[in-house]
């Protein structure tokens, strides 16, 4: 779970009321991602590995280039299995 203000026992319980908010919470095991391990942050690290090792400084003339480029791209570092680290 992120520390999103949404994701706490108050909104639950204002969501559903006293006691449904307070039985369904109560059925959840609460763990708050850190921030720095959070699912954005690996995002946007993949958005930038994908635009230095995909897309470089070159320009792609069309979306047919670009979508090959991609698919390339793509299958490369799913073979090697390639992990954020």
């Amino acid at each position: 779970m992120d520390n999103l203000s949404t994701h706490s026992r108050k909104a639950v319980i204002d969501r559903f009321g006293e006691k449904a908010g307070n039985w369904l919470w109560q059925r959840f095991t609460v763990h708050h991602t850190p921030k720095h391990e959070s699912w954005l942050n690996q995002a946007e690290i993949e958005i930038g590995i994908f635009s230095r090792q995909c897309l470089g400084k070159r320009r792609i003339a069309t979306i047919d280039d670009f979508i090959t480029h991609t698919r390339a791209w793509n299958q490369r570092i799913n073979q090697n299995q390639t992990t954020i680290k």
